[in-house]
């Protein structure tokens, strides 16, 4: 194991992790109005677009559950599946583990939507850093789940 190897001392550590914080806010926030701006021609906001995300990736869910795994608000939520069913792009099915949470999961039209704004993110990713590795990524999630782990006590909205 040489240096680049060996664990960081705690100061050291938070040093290095504050130059993660200082890059993600605005990757979000790029991100963000970038897929804003690739959604205008979609008629979908970014929240909407987050719900199917999380519908066509897990499967039905609940509101709540859906808050939970984007540590946003239920009623936040809530407002984002009200819209996407007024577009047709989900319904409520009845949900067996519980009567009154109501799954929520993708219709026909949300799928094929959904479908397409995905396909249109990935040949936009595609061009990312050509010399990134597997490593690489895997090393990035690996330090943000930390990061996101150690804010685990902090309340969602």
């Amino acid at each position: 194991m040489n240096d680049i190897d060996a664990p960081l001392p705690p100061d050291a550590l938070a040093r290095r992790l504050t130059e993660v914080y200082d890059l993600v806010g605005p990757l979000y926030r790029r991100a963000q109005r970038g897929v804003e701006q690739g959604l205008d021609g979609d008629g979908l906001s970014v929240g909407v677009r987050a719900v199917l995300t999380m519908l066509r990736r897990g499967g039905p869910m609940t509101v709540p559950q859906m808050g939970r795994a984007q540590a946003i608000s239920r009623q936040f939520v809530q407002r984002m599946v009200n819209d996407a069913a007024a577009q047709d792009l989900v319904e409520s099915i009845p949900n067996p583990a519980h009567r009154r949470s109501s799954l929520i999961r993708l219709t026909a039209r949300g799928r094929d939507t959904i479908d397409a704004v995905l396909d249109r993110e990935h040949r936009l990713l595609r061009e990312v850093g050509s010399d990134l590795t597997d490593a690489d990524v895997t090393t990035c999630l690996r330090v943000l789940d930390a990061m996101l782990t150690a804010l685990d006590h902090v309340a969602d909205a």
